[in-house]
């Protein structure tokens, strides 16, 4: 599966953006996606996660009831809605997936990475 991120941009404190992860591919509703993030000097994070076994979801504790992740199959298409954004959630958001994945996510396809910026 190939996967491109994007919607990426700069935003004040407090506002939102919405990355879309489009992915090719028949069986993409069989892949478990994740949004990783790395900022500036940190490692890699996970920040949220869907798997393809029911839509499970799981969110970092930084983003809970801020970020929403969401899939549309008929589109090949994952979202990542961010919300209430701080000047922490900036850095290069990737997108990435896992075949068959449904608790715990080990991409073996990552998407370019797409910036965020979060000016204060």
């Amino acid at each position: 599966v190939q996967l491109q991120a994007c919607g990426g941009g700069l935003v004040q404190a407090g506002g939102s953006l919405r990355l879309p992860c489009a992915a090719s591919g028949r069986t993409f509703s069989r892949y478990a996606v994740g949004w990783f993030r790395q900022a500036p000097g940190k490692e890699r994070e996970l920040v949220a996660a869907i798997y393809w076994s029911g839509g499970s979801t799981y969110y970092a504790d930084s983003v809970k009831g801020r970020f929403t992740i969401s899939r549309d199959n008929a589109k090949n298409t994952v979202y990542l809605q961010m919300n209430s954004l701080k000047p922490g959630d900036t850095g290069v958001y990737y997108c990435a997936a896992e075949y068959g994945a449904t608790d715990t996510i080990t991409p073996g396809y990552w998407g370019q990475g797409t910036q965020v910026t979060v000016s204060s």
